[in-house]
């Protein structure tokens, strides 16, 4: 069954208008929408590592977008200076966010590509422009082809953030749930808060909500409770890294979800581009895991909550356990029961 998802994919992060890098501040919503230049690469870097923008899709474009800026605002430099400028700007924007491999993904294949072009503005504005168009294709393939798995009456979990905030748009678990939502499949829809940034209360439910899809808020402690009840199906994420046998890297809390699923007999689906497919890292045990400022836990709205003297342990992600994953989704193909074979299979679809 094939549904118009255009009325479910009207929100974007970011825009990139006459060499201008404009971001949607994501640390204010859904309170305020402050749109933030960035006029270099540094104001860039500060800018993802600062979650201004966020989602491993939506960092990718943006490196894109700022690599493109970079290359216009060095276009009169020698071929030599520029080039060592690039690959500087490249090396910043990579470290902003270790975990997420779509951001280094972008980022090597903007110099692969422009690298023999001497970093001509016209090719680099034109690749940049190329990745987002692919990933938007992406999410939309993604969507069909995750919702296809949900069966009607359903009723669904998600996590994080994973809808057009956190993409080039549609989102990639979030466009699962939008489509099996457009074709009339599901009849309860829940987020996860996703502490300590609040991804879900804040940007999730924002967008469901703005395209009038019907969401109830829970607590990150009461998922088990929730799939206890039998209220939903599927818990349905998105990835920041997937390894080659399958295990992947999400938000802090995907892991307990995925345990959780499968202790209650709920399916598990996880949805993320093929750029998000790292080969090159066998098992999870191998990714860096970001860990973020101790603050984050110990203070609200700048007010410390936690008793004087604590200290705190501030993982972004986790890594989930193929042997926990139902389903890994992309615009390739779809695997299930993922492991090594499988996922090599989906990579080798065109």
């Amino acid at each position: 069954m094939t549904a118009d998802l255009s009325a479910y994919d009207r929100v974007r992060a970011y825009r990139y208008v006459d060499d201008r890098l404009l971001l949607l501040d994501q640390r204010w919503l859904p309170h305020q929408q402050q749109w933030v230049e960035c006029a270099d690469i540094a104001s860039l870097a500060a800018a993802i590592h600062a979650l201004i923008v966020r989602g491993a899709p939506a960092i990718g474009i943006a490196a894109a977008y700022g690599l493109a800026m970079a290359c216009r605002q060095l276009d009169a430099q020698a071929p030599a200076e520029r080039r060592a400028a690039i690959e500087n700007a490249a090396a910043t924007l990579i470290a902003a966010r270790p975990t997420a491999v779509n951001l280094a993904w972008a980022v090597q294949r903007m110099l692969r590509v422009l690298g023999p072009l001497d970093f001509a503005a016209a090719a680099a504005l034109a690749e940049a422009r190329a990745i987002e168009r692919e990933d938007l294709a992406a999410n939309y393939r993604m969507a069909a082809a995750g919702a296809a798995l949900i069966a009607s009456g359903s009723g669904v979990l998600t996590h994080c953030n994973t809808g057009s905030l956190a993409t080039a748009g549609l989102g990639t678990a979030l466009g699962v749930v939008r489509a099996a939502y457009a074709q009339g499949k599901l009849e309860r829809v829940y987020a996860g808060e996703t502490r300590p940034w609040n991804q879900g209360s804040r940007l999730t439910a924002w967008e469901l909500l703005e395209d009038q899809i019907p969401v109830q808020l829970i607590a990150d402690s009461a998922a088990a409770h929730l799939m206890k009840t039998g209220a939903v199906q599927w818990v349905v994420v998105g990835a920041d890294r997937v390894c080659a046998n399958g295990d992947t890297a999400n938000k802090i809390g995907t892991y307990a979800l995925a345990i959780a699923a499968r202790y209650h007999g709920l399916k598990f689906m996880v949805v993320a581009p093929s750029s998000t497919v790292d080969l090159g890292t066998a098992a999870g045990a191998a990714i860096v895991i970001e860990e973020r400022d101790p603050k984050e836990l110990l203070e609200h709205a700048g007010q410390r909550v936690a008793a004087p003297g604590v200290r705190a342990w501030n993982p972004v992600f986790d890594v989930t356990p193929a042997s926990l994953i139902d389903a890994i989704v992309t615009e390739r193909g779809v695997v299930l029961n993922p492991d090594v074979a499988g996922m090599a299979r989906m990579m080798a679809q065109a």
